[in-house]
């Protein structure tokens, strides 16, 4: 099983161009059920639908939120495909098994008021200019232009030299999409490659191959990594003096959508900013403009005194 698993996951990445983190859930998700196979005296060949669905109920036992049971049941779909195409079972036997769905939970959401806070810190919680120049870029970037973590800590340089009004971002799936960036974001961007030009220049001098990622490390990935980050920020917040457990990359992502959103923007322009492949991923922000309809209403209708 384990072979399969692998075969597999050389397809995804080779065929569809599946993203590091997508196939590394995978990898996990699909682990797991094949030691629940094994424990059956079953493996992915043998089992059916009934099987399948036992293992969901055994995930659902086990206390797994109905975010990774859906995760799940979308691998062994993957995986069961996969066996089809390449003639290695007659069926797909978990193509009509529904999933348990995802939360609709609200995103915890940051004001405008804390977003400024937090962009403040970047300019004064680094100890030395450079961690100043990197984090101020970090954060400026993030907020304008609503990236994922993933996808702002990988950015090539290239992405940004020549003072551009616009970024190519490369995101899930290898789908490309252009985020403009804002005067501050643009200005955080400049500063930050002059910087970082300097510091490659004298690494070479060193005989240190020079870098072609904007944030750059000497970590195997040879960028800054999304849990390096992750830590950063919960730092910012505390200096901040915004609740570090509401403070995460994901939370100013959210921002982003929900402020522009309540600024007047239509939910199918931030579905092309954010790089959602459906609208319904994108709908999670309507709360705002509920909210903002409410607030009108109640404000300029003449029967909101009675």
């Amino acid at each position: 099983m384990e072979r399969l698993i692998q075969s597999f996951l050389q397809a995804q990445a080779a065929e569809l161009d599946a993203a590091t983190n997508t196939q590394l859930a995978y990898a996990r998700d699909l682990k797991d059920f094949a030691e629940w196979l094994r424990g059956k005296g079953m493996d992915f060949a043998a089992a059916g639908r009934d099987d399948i669905e036992s293992y969901l109920i055994f995930c659902d036992a086990q206390g797994l939120a109905r975010a990774t049971r859906a995760r799940r049941l979308s691998a062994i779909r993957q995986l069961y495909r996969f066996m089809f195409e390449e003639g290695l079972r007659s069926d797909n036997p978990a193509i009509r098994i529904k999933g348990p769905g995802r939360d609709r939970r609200l995103p915890k959401n940051l004001s405008q008021k804390e977003v400024d806070l937090l962009l403040e810190a970047a300019q004064t919680a680094p100890k030395t200019p450079a961690e100043k120049l990197r984090m101020v870029c970090l954060m400026q970037l993030l907020y304008a232009t609503g990236m994922r973590v993933s996808e702002l800590v990988g950015l090539p340089v290239s992405a940004g030299r020549g003072d551009p009004n616009m970024l190519l971002v490369r995101g899930k799936g290898g789908k490309e999409r252009m985020v403009p960036l804002s005067p501050p974001a643009r200005a955080a961007l400049a500063e930050w490659i002059v910087h970082r030009d300097e510091a490659q220049e004298e690494a070479r001098a060193q005989g240190i191959a020079p870098s072609r990622y904007l944030f750059p490390s000497r970590g195997k990935e040879g960028h800054l990594t999304r849990n390096w980050f992750y830590g950063r920020i919960k730092q910012l917040a505390v200096a901040a003096g915004v609740p570090p457990d509401r403070v995460t990359p994901h939370s100013l992502r959210h921002a982003f959508a929900t402020h522009l959103l309540a600024g007047g923007a239509d939910l199918r322009s931030i579905q092309t900013l954010l790089g959602h492949a459906d609208i319904s991923t994108t709908e999670i922000y309507t709360h705002v403009l509920e909210e903002r309809l409410k607030e009108l209403v109640l404000r300029h209708h003449p029967l909101a005194d009675d």
